[in-house]
């Protein structure tokens, strides 16, 4: 299933039509799948902008277990 605001429904929807917002085909595979250096920098940005969004959530949640284990500990310690 993929979320209507999604870049990967985005980039589903471009593979089926030839663009993401417009409702013609690709006329070939090759030509579908060429992109112009805009396009390229600006995938190539939200790659990065997705990844380095991945990389904090998984140090928040790191840090979450950490408190978690803390305030347990400190519970254990007080009674």
């Amino acid at each position: 299933m993929h979320l209507p605001g999604t870049l990967d429904s985005w980039v589903s929807r471009w593979r089926r039509n030839g663009s993401a917002s417009s409702g013609r085909p690709a006329t070939t595979a090759a030509e579908g799948c060429r992109l112009r250096g805009a396009e390229r920098a600006e995938l190539e940005r939200l790659w990065r902008e997705m990844s380095e969004k991945k990389r904090r959530t998984s140090a928040i949640q790191e840090m979450g277990m950490e408190r978690d284990v803390l305030n347990r500990c400190t519970a254990w310690w007080v009674k």
